[in-house]
This record gives C-alpha cells, structure tokens and sequence, in this order.
C-alpha cells in the first residue's frame, strides 16, 4: 500500500496483469488485510472480479497460494504485490505454453546480484548452466551469491506462471516458500520450468532507493499526470511549496503528493512524501520516503530514513531508521 505516483504499489502489478487479459484476481494477505480489503474492491468491475483472503496465520508465499488450491482449476499467474512491475506478462504465459514446463519464472537482470537469489538456465531441460543465456530452463538455484559463486546475473522478479498440479507439492497448513522450498523440489523431481528475462520495469522497492529509482522510471513511461515540476521535485496539483523552499536532486528524484505543505526554510532532497504532510520551517530531508500525515516538528532532520503513516516527530535527527522500528 505503499504510494508511488499516487497510488499504491500493488496497482502497478494488478495493472501488468490486467493489461496480459487477467480477469478473476485473488489478493492474498496477512499483515494490514482490512486496508487492503477495501482497497481491492475498489478494482472491481465488468470483466475483472478482484477479491482478498486473509491467512490465520503466516503461511509463505507458496503456503499463502496453496489456501486457494480447490480454486485453482487451470494456469495461474503469481505477483509479488511488493514490487513494480510493469511488462508483458502475456509474452510470459506464451513462453510458458510454448515450453511445456510446470512453472515459468519472470528474470530480471541486475549489475550486482549479491543481494538476491541467481538462477542458471540451459537451452536443454537437461543440459548445463550457460550463465549468457536471457530465457531457458531453470537448472540451479543460488541466493545471495559471493562475486566468485555467481554463474549468471538474472534473478527471480517474484513473478510466476504456474500449472494446477504444482499445488499438489505444497503442504497443507503449513508455511512454505516458492523460491526457498517448493522450486528447488521440484527442480530435484526434473519436472520442467522455465524461465524468461523480462523487458519494461521491475523494481524491488524494499529500499527508499529502490522507490525513487521506480518513480523516475515510470515518470518517463507515463503523461498527462496531475504534477508539475516545481523546484526540481514532482509536485502533486493540490501539493504546496512555499516561496524560497529548497528542493534538490535530479530532476524526478524528489516527488510531493496529496495535500503536501513545504514552509519557507525547508529543504527536500531527493525524498518521497506520500501526502498530507506538513514540513515545517528548518526541516532537512535527504533520500527519504515519508508516510501519510506525518507530522514533522520544526528543525526535524531525517537522512535515509523511512517513516510510517500518521508518525508525530519531535525535532531530533534521525540517520538511516525506520520509524517506527
């Protein structure tokens, strides 16, 4: 639910899979379900029937997909809901239909794969790992390589086509992993999967970084938007900056949405504020994102830090925190 643009994140993966003919779409959830709840329904409409279903309890990716096993009667697609994401997914399910394989995984390639899980494709289901090789069949998994264990540089974009019987290998009520548990199962049976690297936008935006890498990304792509540049920042229409407020960084770096307020002696650089917030005179905010209605007192200073929807901050300086923790 995390904003970017406007609108939260989970939109621009409900968008791809609209977009690749997807007509019956399941979120499925745990933490925060009722915000969410009410936020799916409102994707509802002639030709798309949107729904969400709580977990009792943590269940894993596959485990939190398996709840749905008696629904499931045909190829299913899986989105990660945490990600933007936005590409051809039909030229996925084509690439899965054509190769016969049980799973096909969406891959996206990275400069350093250190902090992700690699996977190594061969042209053959059975042949060796060719680490040049942009789409074949999965051979090897590895998470978090050193730059000497690294074989290729493509890495699983949580995006997946998926055949009925896979579910038959994820265990009932229990927790359980696509990537950790239930691929490298069936990759030791020898059934089938493939993978392909994808063309467009993925982002992992677990990091403020990641967030302002996506929005510049999707601002290129995208027109007639309700912003304007102001100051080198993405102003939302109804967003204030005061006369004199300084706001730095690349252009489309910085980005003020809803019913934001920037006083005079401010300063705003390269940072995300969701909406509604007030900053206030002598504030400094660098490579930050700011939730909803946040309250920020005079002279607060927050450097690469991420900050929750409706926090209240007395003026201290905060360096690299999460707030709440």
């Amino acid at each position: 639910m995390v904003e970017l643009l406007g609108r939260p994140v989970i939109d621009f993966v409900k968008d791809a899979m609209v977009q690749a003919g997807v007509s019956d779409i399941i979120v499925t959830t745990g933490y925060q379900g009722s915000q969410l709840e009410q936020h799916v329904a409102s994707w509802n409409r002639p030709g798309l029937n949107a729904s969400v279903n709580q977990e009792a309890t943590p269940m894993g990716t596959a485990g939190s997909v398996g709840l749905l096993r008696d629904r499931i009667n045909d190829t299913i697609i899986v989105g990660s809901g945490d990600a933007v994401a936005s590409f051809d997914i039909r030229a996925l399910v084509d690439a899965h239909r054509t190769s016969g394989a049980k799973v096909t995984m969406a891959l996206w390639a990275v400069d350093d794969p250190s902090e992700f899980g690699i996977v190594g494709l061969s042209s053959t289901p059975d042949g060796e790992v060719d680490g040049a090789l942009r789409s074949g069949f999965i051979r090897r998994f590895l998470e978090k390589p050193t730059p000497e264990e690294a074989f290729s540089n493509i890495i699983n974009a949580g995006l997946y086509i998926l055949e009925p019987d896979v579910f038959e290998h994820v265990p009932v009520g229990q927790k359980f992993d696509f990537s950790k548990q239930l691929f490298p199962h069936l990759l030791a049976m020898e059934w089938p999967m493939f993978a392909q690297t994808i063309d467009g936008v993925w982002f992992d935006v677990g990091q403020p970084n990641e967030l302002l890498n996506a929005q510049a990304m999707l601002l290129e792509q995208r027109e007639d938007l309700p912003f304007s540049l102001q100051e080198g920042a993405i102003v939302h229409a109804d967003s204030v900056l005061a006369n004199g407020v300084e706001v730095e960084g690349e252009v489309k770096r910085s980005y003020l949405g809803t019913g934001c307020r920037v006083a005079v002696g401010a300063h705003v650089n390269g940072s995300l504020l969701m909406g509604g917030t007030t900053v206030p005179a002598g504030c400094i905010i660098t490579d930050s994102v700011i939730g909803t209605n946040v309250v920020l007192a005079t002279g607060t200073v927050l450097n690469a830090c991420v900050v929750g929807d409706g926090e209240r901050l007395e003026p201290a300086e905060f360096d690299g925190q999460r707030i709440p923790a």
